[in-house]
């Protein structure tokens, strides 16, 4: 019936990958071959143990609630890690499980941020970050960021951005996405010292930690400690569909993110939960999905410049690859529909991770078999759309 109410906030833009992925299952639907280069989502599986570990608790467990903020042994076990990997030690306390990073970024902005107040983050980035953020009625302030800054938000875009009211929150993702680019040691501590200086909340968006090539991820926790960190099972540890991640919450926000959590989701997937604590056994198996990354990365990176796609975010990690095809087209969203229709090739176009710019650029995805990267290059360096 027309005339009954509608909420405003369900008024969002789409998340146009999302988009992107159901035009190419139409396509995958009408048997036609699709290329997948539009979608963050591993091509690999989760990790052998992690498979017998949900095997056997279903033969085994209840698989009924837990408490809202994640069984035991996963959350010592995430706190383990980041003392083994980052040498950083967080109490067992202080980790919440979560059902995937996105109910993270609910939690942490719900528990730091009231309708009105200002979080900043760089442009491009992770267009759900702005969505959600809309949705509660809180303001995000776009930095806009280019090679310059390496596409990583600086402490003068944050002055600059002062001018214009109080900054009460910051997101940082290293590596980000859709560049790909990492915070070096420096730029991380520089970041920490301005927020703590002028009372700026740091949200930490860590879900490719271990995903980089040439020098290894930190974690914002080794320059603030009262950051706030979130993070995923779905990249490094290849299990997308399992809705599982997890937070590193400072103190005085526990109460509030436990309250949060128990009255919007209750408890994180049982299963997933339990399978969870297994993949931190299964380095070998990950390293070598890093190692494919890799490959893929580096055939990206040979053969786009030769294609026209020459003007590239380093990729320092993640599996992305962004490009300004400003000398291809002023319309990405158009341009990367006809690459999808006239080659198999899904793309991203840049308009989903900056709504100002982004109409002349676009983003890769090697998250998918070096096998799978190979065609798409084939499939590309065919198409006359770039002679």
């Amino acid at each position: 019936m027309s005339g009954l109410k509608q909420s405003l906030r369900g008024k969002i833009p789409p998340f146009i990958v999302m988009e992107v992925m159901r035009a190419a299952a139409l396509r995958e639907y009408e048997d036609k071959a699709v290329y997948h280069l539009e979608v963050g989502q591993p091509g690999t599986g989760a990790p052998r143990g992690v498979i017998t570990a949900a095997k056997e608790a279903l033969d085994s467990n209840r698989i009924g609630y837990t408490v809202a903020l994640g069984v035991p042994e996963l959350r010592e076990a995430i706190a383990k890690h980041y003392s083994t990997v980052y040498g950083v030690e967080v109490p067992a306390d202080n980790v919440v499980a979560t059902t995937g990073s996105s109910a993270g970024f609910l939690l942490s902005f719900l528990a730091c941020f009231d309708p009105g107040d200002r979080v900043a983050l760089a442009a491009p980035g992770y267009p759900c970050y702005r969505h959600i953020l809309n949705v509660l009625g809180v303001e995000p302030v776009s930095l806009e960021t280019g090679p310059a800054e390496r596409y990583q938000p600086t402490p003068a875009l944050l002055e600059k951005a002062l001018q214009d009211g109080p900054i009460h929150g910051l997101i940082v993702a290293s590596p980000s996405n859709p560049s790909g680019t990492m915070l070096g040691d420096e730029e991380m501590k520089a970041l920490a010292d301005f927020c703590r200086d002028h009372g700026i909340r740091i949200i930490s968006d860590e879900i490719y930690q271990g995903i980089s090539y040439g020098k290894p991820t930190r974690s914002m926790l080794s320059f603030e400690p009262e950051c706030l960190v979130i993070n995923s099972f779905s990249k490094y540890f290849s299990m997308t569909g399992w809705r599982l991640g997890w937070m590193v919450v400072p103190d005085g926000l526990m109460r509030s993110v436990e309250s949060l959590a128990q009255n919007l989701f209750i408890s994180p997937p049982t299963l997933s939960q339990v399978a969870a604590v297994a993949a931190f056994d299964c380095e070998e198996e990950l390293q070598a999905n890093v190692a494919n990354y890799a490959r893929s990365r580096e055939m990206l990176l040979n053969e786009l410049p030769g294609m026209g796609f020459d003007r590239l975010a380093p990729s320092d990690g993640a599996f992305y690859v962004y490009a300004d095809v400003a000398n291809l087209t002023n319309d990405s969203q158009t341009f990367c529909r006809r690459i999808l229709n006239e080659t198999g090739v899904a793309v991203t176009p840049g308009l989903d991770f900056d709504s100002g710019r982004g109409h002349h650029t676009m983003r890769f995805s090697f998250a998918g078999s070096p096998d799978e990267i190979h065609g798409a290059i084939k499939a590309l360096k065919g198409w006359h759309g770039l002679r």
